[in-house]
C-alpha cells in the first residue's frame, strides 16, 4: 500500500493511512496527505473480478459520463490517474490499485426510516436517469451472464443430473418450485433479447450501503461500488433492491414465517426509484413488481446449485445453509405472488399521480 499510493497522481505527500469501510471483496485504504486532501486507495479483489482492466474501463467510462451531467463534483466518485495515466497500477506482484477521492458522507447497513429508504430508491433511479443516454452494450460483462436467469436455470439442472454430494434427495420440494417457475423466470432476458427491454447500464449491487448519504441533511449524495456496472435490465436493479430491502427476515432466516414482502417498504422504494428516474418505457414500469419476484427466483435458483454443488461459491456458516438460503428465499416468492396485485396497484396509482 505504501508504495501503491505513490504511483498516483494525489495532491501532497501522504501521511496517514488506515483501513476504510466494511467491504468484504476489496482492501480498502484512507489516505490523508500533507496538503489536507484526502483519498480512498484500493486494491482490487482480482480473485473475485478476474478482469480488472476491463472493470476499469467500465467504471471510468460511467463516472465520466454521470460527470458530465452534474454541478457538484461529490455527485459521482472521482478517480485519480497514476502517473502513467491509467486509472489503475498494477504492482510487481501484478496486484492491481486504483485511487479516488475521498466524499465525506455515511453509509447505512439497513434504513434506519422511510426516508432512508426512500434516498436509496432516488440515488440508484437518478443512476439510471444519468446513464439513459449511455451505450450500454459499450460495456464489457465483467461477470458474464450474471443476471441472466435462464442460465441460473441451466446451472441448476445440471447441479441436478450431477448431483456430486447426493443431496438431490433432499430438496424436491425445493426443486419442483422453483421448476414450475422457470419459463417465467426468463421473462426479462427473452424481452432483453427480443429488445421489448431496453437494455441499460444496471449497478447490480443495489443494497443500501452502496448509497452515500450526507451527514447534515441525510440526503442521497451518490452510488458506490461500481465494479458490478454492466450491460442489463433496469428491472434487475430494482428488483434487487426490493429483495434486500422490502424483506421482513434475512436471507438466511430459519422461521420461514417472518420471511414476507413489506408492501410499505415497496411503495417507499418505488416512489423514490421513479422520483429518480424519469425515462423507463411503460413496459418497464409495469414489470416493476415481476422484476422483485424474478430476481428473488434467481437467486433462490443460485443457493440451491451451490447447495447441491458442495457450496463452493457462497460462504456458509453451517452444512445446510444455503438450503436455508433457497426456503427463505422460496418463502418471499410465495408471499410476493400471493401480494402481486397490491405490488402492481401500488405502481399503476403512483404512475398516474
Amino acid at each position: 500500500m505504501q508504495q501503491a499510493i505513490h504511483h498516483f497522481r494525489i495532491e501532497g505527500q501522504p501521511l496517514y493511512c488506515k483501513t476504510f469501510g466494511h467491504g468484504n471483496i476489496n482492501y480498502t485504504f484512507q489516505i490523508t496527505t500533507d496538503k489536507g486532501y484526502q483519498y480512498i486507495l484500493q486494491r482490487i479483489n482480482t480473485h473475485v473480478f478476474k478482469r480488472p482492466v476491463e472493470l476499469m474501463e467500465n467504471v471510468i467510462a460511467v463516472t465520466k459520463h454521470i460527470r458530465s451531467k452534474v454541478a457538484d463534483p461529490s455527485e459521482v466518485l472521482n478517480f485519480v490517474p497514476a502517473l502513467d495515466g491509467k486509472y489503475y497500477y498494477k504492482d510487481e506482484r501484478r496486484r492491481y490499485w486504483r485511487c479516488y477521492v475521498f466524499v465525506g458522507g455515511f453509509c447505512l447497513e439497513a434504513p434506519e426510516s422511510d426516508a432512508d429508504f426512500y434516498e436509496s430508491a432516488v440515488a440508484f433511479g437518478r443512476f439510471q436517469e444519468q446513464l439513459a443516454d449511455f451505450p450500454a452494450g459499450t460495456l464489457h460483462e465483467t461477470i458474464p451472464n450474471f443476471h441472466n436467469t435462464p442460465d441460473r436455470y441451466r446451472m441448476l439442472h445440471v447441479a441436478m443430473y450431477e448431483d456430486a454430494c447426493d443431496r438431490l434427495q433432499y430438496v424436491q420440494r425445493e426443486v419442483d418450485f422453483l421448476l414450475e417457475r422457470e419459463q417465467e423466470a426468463g421473462t426479462i432476458q427473452r424481452m432483453l433479447e427480443n429488445r421489448t427491454l431496453p437494455l441499460r447500464v444496471t449497478h447490480n449491487d443495489t443494497k443500501l450501503n452502496n448509497v452515500l448519504l450526507d451527514m447534515k441533511t441525510r440526503k442521497a449524495k451518490c452510488v458506490l461500488d461500481l465494479d458490478t456496472v454492466m450491460p442489463g435490465s433496469s428491472l434487475f436493479d430494482f428488483g434487487d433492491s426490493i429483495r434486500f430491502g422490502a424483506a421482513t427476515a434475512p436471507e438466511d432466516v430459519q422461521e420461514l414465517s417472518r420471511m414476507t414482502l413489506d408492501l410499505h417498504r415497496f411503495e417507499v422504494y418505488t416512489k423514490g426509484y421513479l422520483d429518480g428516474c424519469h425515462s423507463l418505457t411503460k413496459d418497464e414500469i409495469e414489470l416493476l413488481p415481476m422484476g422483485a419476484k424474478i430476481i428473488t427466483l434467481e437467486l433462490a435458483t443460485r443457493f440451491l446449485t451451490d447447495y447441491l454443488e458442495s457450496d463452493h461459491y457462497f460462504k456458509t456458516q453451517y452444512s445446510d445453509h444455503n438450503l436455508v438460503r433457497t426456503r427463505a428465499q422460496i418463502r418471499l416468492v410465495q408471499d410476493m405472488e400471493a401480494k402481486m396485485d397490491q405490488m402492481q396497484r401500488i405502481v399503476k396509482n403512483y404512475v398516474e399521480r
